[in-house]
């Protein structure tokens, strides 16, 4: 019995460590390739050995838990202390979303890597440019990201970094992550154009701001129910949906930048 509870404790231990659930990391996949040119497409299905972002948008929080890929733990996230502009952010030497999602750019763009490389390179960007647009894998060092900030969620104990992950998401909407494309996914080119200008550090600088906003409207022991949810939905959504575009921006520059829109470095 003392096992069985062991076991189903560290299953949620990883289960937190996620950002957007599996459905939100999966709706960000697809987004993203719906917006891939025929070429960026043709490539990713070539480094993917012909499976859809969506199958690996997940693969990473699991990995990260692994012997082989435990250097990746600290990639799922960058966390700045309270009061600390985002440019003076000290750097962890371990590595962060923002330093994984370019070193991961650098390998599928270089032509001496292997597929092998450009493969699991692949794997991590499309989950971490998901991370990096989740409020809480932008927050606070000294409450790791939230996860000691206790509130409740209805009539359950968690925490902040808990509800950020899944619980607003999934009560917001019970879409399926193909529903969250068909729902969101309806803006003008030009309005998309706005939406992915920039570079990571501009965008994980405005999930830190929302990171901020986050604090400072759930205190420590904040009950959040429906009036919570209804606030913070348009959020999530706004999220999401910038995440999918922006992973497609950086997939279309690479593999196809003849033709890419907003083809600045990242």
């Amino acid at each position: 019995m003392k096992q069985f509870f062991f076991a189903l404790g560290a299953s949620f231990a990883v289960l937190s460590a996620s950002a957007w659930s599996q459905k939100g990391h999966d709706a960000i996949a697809y987004i993203a390739e719906c917006h891939l040119s025929q070429a960026a497409a043709d490539s990713v299905a070539y480094v993917l050995d012909g499976k859809s972002p969506v199958y690996w948008a997940n693969w990473l929080d699991n990995a990260s838990h692994t012997p082989p890929y435990s250097y990746t733990k600290t990639w799922h996230y960058k966390n700045i202390e309270e009061g600390v502009p985002y440019e003076e952010a000290a750097l962890n030497p371990a590595g962060d979303a923002v330093t994984a999602i370019r070193e991961q750019i650098a390998i599928l763009s270089d032509p001496i890597s292997t597929k092998g490389q450009k493969e699991l390179a692949m794997k991590i960007l499309v989950h971490v440019v998901g991370d990096l647009h989740q409020p809480m894998h932008m927050g606070r060092q000294s409450d790791l990201g939230g996860n000691r900030r206790k509130v409740r969620f209805f009539d359950r104990d968690t925490n902040l970094h808990s509800i950020w992950d899944g619980s607003l998401m999934n009560s917001g909407h019970s879409w399926s992550y193909s529903e969250w494309q068909q729902q969101l996914d309806r803006l003008k080119p030009e309005e998309e154009l706005v939406l992915t200008e920039g570079n990571v550090d501009d965008w994980a600088k405005q999930t830190y701001e929302i990171a901020g906003r986050v604090y400072d409207y759930f205190p420590e022991g904040a009950k959040v129910s429906y009036n919570e949810i209804a606030a913070w939905t348009p959020v999530i959504e706004e999220q999401i949906l910038k995440g999918g575009l922006r992973l497609a921006r950086i997939l279309n520059a690479i593999y196809d930048p003849a033709n890419a829109e907003n083809p600045a470095e990242f």
